[in-house]
């Protein structure tokens, strides 16, 4: 069957990596509903976003190694099948029980980021993935800005369970294109499980892996920091309307898409290191210029927010380009990298979340916020730096 052995056309990759992105928030317009029409607290309802991010962490680290395994076409088939019937149970669900034991299952669709990534490295050299991943990554941008506002049409429209209903659409559409238009790339998969364990001492030794993946981490965890602290500030220091507040927040994601439709253009041509390293330069610069104006008397909502600008566009150079490396470091683990890698960045943004949350206070919020969101770049910086010095040492010939 050709579809078996056709290479997936990038679209494809978007739609799976954008459906993957859209599970995590489109829904929350309806979480206040939700509490009441469950008759639960809404802490309790509020799990199925945060613990929705945990039980997604724990699915990369089990979907990537599947992918190298069994191959990438199967991985998603069958993720994105159990996603699909997932959605329908929590459309259907009438306790809180029931629907947050389907919602977790929902979870299996982040193997729509995971084998994505890793068929994009199995799909090209290490520069051109990196520009078409530049390309796939802004999905990952625009599916959270225009996610929460169709969920709220949806709930003034149909009630909170239409959600989940066009996610059991989605989820069935998505199988039945990746059924026709999701050729297997992954070529050489691993004989046994056992074959492959023994294998994976090369990858957790490798600097460069924990280099590449430290660097998207801490990269990501700036963004994390960013929309925690942000209501606060734009509260206490500058009066903003919620309206105004999306506005404000939207920005860094608009950063974030530019940078990576810069990172599109130029990565084929450009070393993935040095591409890396400028945007981790461009988003220290941006805190670190919003600090010194603030401390000096002069910060405004305009500097506050231009440098969370500065963050998303240095964020858009950067994580498509040490995705790549990461995953080019050893190339026939790739989706075991890939995966490794999304549970390190969503255990990082949680605790820069949290972290966030527990220090932030009224009179000191735009210096907090600015502080992490410059110590999480500087710190992905250094990851960046420390890449570089291991491959002036020991040059890979397959990461350019």
């Amino acid at each position: 069957m050709a579809a078996t052995r056709t290479a997936p056309h990038l679209i494809t990759l978007v739609l799976a990596t954008a459906i993957s992105v859209l599970s995590v928030n489109m829904f929350l317009p309806s979480l206040p509903h939700m509490s009441v029409a469950f008759g639960a607290d809404y802490a309790v309802v509020n799990m199925s976003v945060a613990g929705y991010l945990l039980v997604s962490a724990v699915m990369q680290l089990g979907v990537g190694p599947l992918s190298d395994r069994f191959g990438r076409r199967p991985a998603m088939l069958v993720s994105t099948l159990i996603f699909a019937v997932a959605s329908v149970g929590c459309a259907l669900a009438e306790t809180i029980e029931v629907f947050l034991i389907f919602r977790m299952i929902q979870a299996m669709v982040v193997a729509g980021q995971v084998v994505s990534r890793a068929a994009i490295r199995d799909m090209y050299p290490p520069n051109e993935a990196a520009s078409k991943l530049g390309y796939v990554t802004m999905a990952m941008a625009l599916a959270p800005m225009l996610g929460p506002m169709l969920g709220g049409v949806l709930e003034m429209l149909f009630g909170w369970r239409a959600s989940f209903w066009l996610y059991s659409i989605l989820g069935f559409g998505l199988l039945a294109l990746l059924w026709f238009d999701f050729g297997e790339t992954n070529t050489t998969p691993s004989a046994t499980f056992g074959a492959q364990i023994r294998q994976y001492p090369e990858l957790f030794a490798s600097r460069r892996f924990w280099g590449y993946s430290l660097c998207a981490a801490f990269s990501i965890g700036g963004f994390y920091a960013f929309i925690t602290g942000a209501p606060l500030v734009a509260a206490a220091w500058f009066d903003l309307s919620p309206a105004l507040l999306g506005l404000g927040i939207g920005i860094i994601t608009a950063g974030f898409m530019v940078g990576n439709f810069v990172t599109g253009l130029i990565a084929a041509r450009t070393k993935l290191i040095w591409m890396i390293i400028a945007g981790r330069v461009v988003a220290t610069i941006g805190p670190l210029g919003g600090l010194i104006l603030f401390f000096a008397g002069q910060g405004t909502v305009w500097i506050f927010f231009g440098a969370a600008v500065f963050v998303g566009f240095g964020n858009g150079l950067t994580v498509a380009n040490a995705t790549v490396g990461l995953m080019s470091v050893r190339p026939h683990l790739a989706g075991s990298a890939s995966g490794l890698s999304g549970a390190l960045v969503v255990v990082l943004g949680a605790v820069l979340t949290s972290a966030t949350g527990i220090i932030v206070a009224p009179e000191t919020a735009p210096f907090t916020v600015l502080g992490m969101m410059l110590g999480s770049s500087a710190l992905g910086l250094l990851s960046a730096l420390y890449v570089l010095r291991v491959d002036q040492r020991d040059p890979l010939p397959d990461v350019t």
